[in-house]
């Protein structure tokens, strides 16, 4: 399978740059798998459009205030991405300019209270660094990161948040979730749908575009997940009873599947765990867990486009997009929504 299969045209003025208000005005695009239709609906018909029982699966990641903007020992700008913590003071992340910051380069990052001094402690295979700062902290330093599509500045950083957020980790927000709100989740209870919420850290793989020619041969970045026992139990009691799971978003997919994948051979589908997720979904993938999916559109070659074809088929994907585009939905992180069952 190519990675050109999951190419399609999307006109620039398509992609959202600012969010909606309220958050559950976005549009929601339906899709049964199963009959092949297409239904237009808005985000606050969610309730209705779910079953008393479902089980929804939400990550509650937090975005952290990774993006940090310094000053280099010889003076030049520098732009840092933090992506993960290697070890106490001690990050990986992506670096600009690169071609000056190599090991041993020195920069300062400052702030209204202090200032964080880093300096670059190796160079990684795929161009990212190891990068070593004075403090950890970085409330007042850092700012959320917007993904690199988005050029219009966020007046509001926890509108690039869930309201649902709890665990800081992610440089990315799980856009799924971000068309929520208190109101409608009180909504999809009182219908009787049971909330189960995860942790999936996400990592820059939401953005990174596969750029390997046959799809088998893209690797995942690891991300960190932790699936909680109310969680698990909740899910597997569907799972028995028949009942549907429906992830809100990739992330919880991949933390589901990749829980099933390593739960062992008892008698539940998942058990409580936490560890790295690398696992890769795309066509020809069997779902242990997922039965229906709430998701955004996603980026063309990307490892999400390819996860969601694998659950909805690709063709009938692709032909869902081309509706979007033709309805002129609003696609990515601040765009509409889409409902697969």
């Amino acid at each position: 399978m190519k990675t050109s299969d999951f190419d399609y045209a999307l006109p620039p003025e398509l992609i959202a740059q600012t969010p909606v208000e309220p958050r559950d005005s976005s549009r929601l695009m339906v899709v049964d798998r199963r009959s092949g239709s297409i239904e237009h609906r808005r985000f606050g018909d969610l309730p209705g459009l779910l079953r008393a029982g479902d089980v929804a699966v939400f990550n509650d990641s937090r975005v952290f205030p990774a993006r940090l903007y310094g000053t280099s020992a010889s003076g030049g700008k520098v732009e840092l991405l933090l992506l993960r913590r290697l070890e106490p003071g001690v990050w990986r992340a992506l670096v600009r300019p690169g071609r000056h910051m190599r090991e041993g380069a020195a920069f300062a990052v400052a702030s209204s209270d202090r200032d964080i001094i880093g300096v670059v402690t190796g160079v990684m295979e795929d161009g990212s660094r190891s990068v070593r700062l004075s403090d950890d902290n970085l409330d007042g330093v850092g700012v959320v990161p917007l993904p690199p599509y988005i050029h219009e500045p966020l007046e509001d950083s926890d509108r690039y948040q869930t309201v649902y957020s709890r665990v800081e980790g992610s440089v990315a927000a799980p856009t799924a979730g971000l068309h929520f709100t208190p109101a409608l989740l009180d909504d999809l209870r009182a219908k009787g749908i049971v909330p189960a919420f995860v942790t999936l850290h996400v990592g820059w793989d939401s953005f990174r575009p596969v750029r390997d020619d046959d799809v088998a041969d893209h690797r995942m970045h690891s991300e960190q997940w932790a699936l909680g026992a109310e969680a698990a139990g909740a899910v597997n009691a569907a799972k028995r009873e028949g009942r549907r799971v429906v992830c809100v978003g990739t992330t919880a997919v991949r933390l589901l599947e990749q829980a099933a994948a390593t739960a062992g051979d008892g008698d539940e589908v998942v058990a409580p765990a936490s560890g790295w997720a690398d696992l890769f979904i795309y066509p020809g993938y069997r779902f242990q867990v997922l039965d229906a999916l709430i998701t955004n559109f996603h980026l063309p070659r990307s490892t999400l486009l390819m996860l969601t074809s694998a659950f909805a088929g690709r063709e009938l994907l692709l032909r869902a997009y081309a509706d979007a585009v033709r309805e002129r939905y609003r696609f990515y992180s601040f765009g509409d929504a889409m409902l697969i069952t």
